[in-house]
């Protein structure tokens, strides 16, 4: 709900807050106090398109700072997890317009644009008269207030659905991996896979050849300038004067006087391991010499070899392994194409089979709603009646019947395509909601389904601008009635000039204009219990310490608090 609404800077508001309560809020006040600028910044926060006029004569910027609490609102935390921002039970919206035009709209502190603020307002509150906020203009809306009114009937149809359009979804894909029911598709399909196929047998990849091709090539490349290093290095260490030559010498010397002392037999040992390691080293040499023999490789065919391994992996992995795979799916998938006939055939009479189930599901869940709508029409009359509209027509035009061949099987609400008509007077055709209706009969109108209908809608807070246009005495107590008994499951904020409606309230708001210093402000103020007898008496148009009109006013109140005892 709603729980306080601060307006900075906004027509002939400087700065005002609002505190709203559970229950039934009435804002009241004299002609031209600025009842519609308090309805005008509501829009504003809640996503209506913005624009210099709003912003107060001096000033360069406006704000509205809207503060919900959400914590009976299941559906809105399921956007905020689309959305990927963290809440709690308090959502607070801000919205500032400067003069050049700059929009800055905050969502607990997220920057957020306009088309996402919708996302969320629009489960908090249904303006009345507004349709960027009025759900129920929404035909999308009417279906799903019809089939929440319908109840369990029509839920457990569509939970029997849904399992089978999943299963139907997945045939379709399946299908459609086979190449669909399109012969010329399939081929085509066919086609490429066998192309693949080829492509990939044709180059006859081996696991671990491009490694060792590109040693290979490295090898090649680079071959005299390793058989020269190599060799170099071999016939320093064994040709004449080289260093076994050197060892050899040295170690002879050694010999000579091993005897005479453990040192020399030590170094004429160090000597020896010595020259046994130098011989080892050439003998590794010798082997690698030997090994750059590249004889039997050419390079312009090593290098056409890499390039087809190259592009084969350019198109169907980065590794063998990858390669391999991509081969083996395409050869599952050619062996389907090959026996699609088989395997279309049983998937294809499942189809068929589980359409024609679906359809039937749908032909009764379109009688179960069009049962509930008839009852809920009917309701929606009586009420209209008792509101005093007594030759309002109400109905709700379904579109025909599709054939089975012509149904979409893509939702679980089925084919039906439905829309709210109204006539409010005798003698009009019927038409849509959204074309008929305005000012104080849409009022009347909407608390005539919101009375049938408050139960079922998860809108949390509704807001009725002109609900007394047009209507005085019993009707006037109707309608004080109607609105309290709805507010007894959500919010209402309702402008009002009648003294009936204000004697309901829950909480009463005052709104007034002074001028002060050359300059006009609009003010709200929440009453207290005498001030609330004095409203009602401005309102009957009583005198102020009239003690007649302060009967009469409190006779209005103890009234409304016995009716709302008795509910």
């Amino acid at each position: 709900m709603l729980n306080k609404l601060t307006i900075k800077n906004i027509a002939l508001i400087e700065c005002v807050e609002i505190d709203f309560s559970n229950g039934l809020n009435v804002l009241s006040g004299e002609t031209g106090a600025g009842k519609s600028v308090i309805l005008e910044s509501l829009n504003f926060v809640l996503g209506a398109k913005a624009d210099k006029t709003l912003i107060r004569n001096s000033a360069n910027e406006c704000e509205v700072v809207a503060e919900f609490d959400i914590s009976s609102c299941k559906e809105i935390r399921n956007t905020f997890n689309e959305v990927g921002f963290d809440y709690d039970d308090n959502l607070i919206i801000s919205r500032k317009y400067t003069l050049d035009g700059k929009n800055t709209i905050r969502l607990n502190g997220n920057i957020v644009n306009v088309g996402m603020l919708k996302k969320f307002t629009s489960q908090l509150v249904d303006v009345h008269g507004q349709s960027e906020h009025y759900d129920l203009l929404n035909v999308n809306n009417q279906l799903k207030l019809l089939d929440n009114y319908a109840g369990l009937s029509v839920f457990k149809i569509k939970e029997e659905i849904k399992p089978e359009l999943e299963r139907l979804k997945q045939i379709n894909n399946e299908l459609t991996a086979l190449g669909g029911v399109d012969d010329s598709q399939r081929l085509i399909k066919l086609d490429i896979l066998n192309y693949q196929i080829k492509e990939i047998n044709d180059v006859n990849l081996k696991e671990g050849e491009e490694e060792e091709l590109l040693s290979i090539r490295e090898k090649l490349v680079n071959q005299e300038k390793i058989l020269t290093s190599l060799n170099s290095v071999k016939d320093s260490l064994s040709s004449e004067g080289g260093v076994f030559d050197i060892l050899s010498n040295s170690i002879r010397s050694l010999n000579g006087i091993v005897n005479l002392s453990k040192d020399y037999e030590q170094l004429s040992e160090r000597l020896n391991n010595l020259f046994a390691e130098s011989d080892d080293l050439e003998s590794e040499i010798s082997s690698k010499i030997e090994e750059i023999d590249l004889s039997d490789f050419n390079l312009d065919e090593v290098e056409t070899r890499l390039e087809q391994i190259k592009n084969l992996k350019k198109k169907y992995g980065n590794s063998f392994e990858e390669i391999t795979d991509f081969l083996n799916n395409a050869l599952k998938e050619k062996e389907k194409l090959d026996n699609f006939s088989q395997i279309a055939s049983a998937l294809l009479n499942e189809k068929n089979n589980l359409s024609k189930n679906i359809y039937d599901k749908y032909v009764d869940l379109s009688n179960e709603r069009k049962k509930a709508s008839d009852i809920f029409c009917e309701k929606v009359i009586s009420e209209l009646f008792e509101l005093g509209m007594t030759k309002a027509k109400f109905i709700v035009k379904y579109a025909d019947k599709p054939s089975l061949n012509d149904c979409k099987f893509d939702s679980v609400n089925g084919y039906d395509n439905l829309e709210f008509y109204f006539s409010a007077n005798l003698g009009e055709e019927v038409k849509p909601l959204s074309n008929v209706i305005s000012g104080g009969e849409m009022s009347r109108f909407m608390l005539a389904i919101k009375a049938q209908s408050a139960k079922y809608n998860n809108i949390p807070t509704y807001i009725f601008d002109e609900i007394d246009a047009g209507i005085s005495g019993v009707i006037a107590r109707v309608v004080a009635e109607k609105l309290i008994k709805i507010s007894k499951g959500v919010q209402i904020i309702a402008i009002s000039h009648l003294p009936q409606i204000s004697a309901f309230a829950d909480n009463n708001l005052l709104i007034t204009k002074t001028e002060f210093d050359d300059k006009t402000i609009t003010s709200v103020k929440k009453l207290n219990e005498n001030e609330k007898i004095e409203e009602i008496i401005r309102l009957v148009g009583g005198e102020k310490n009239s003690e007649s009109a302060i009967a009469h006013a409190k006779t209005l109140i103890n009234s409304a608090n016995e009716f709302k005892k008795s509910i």
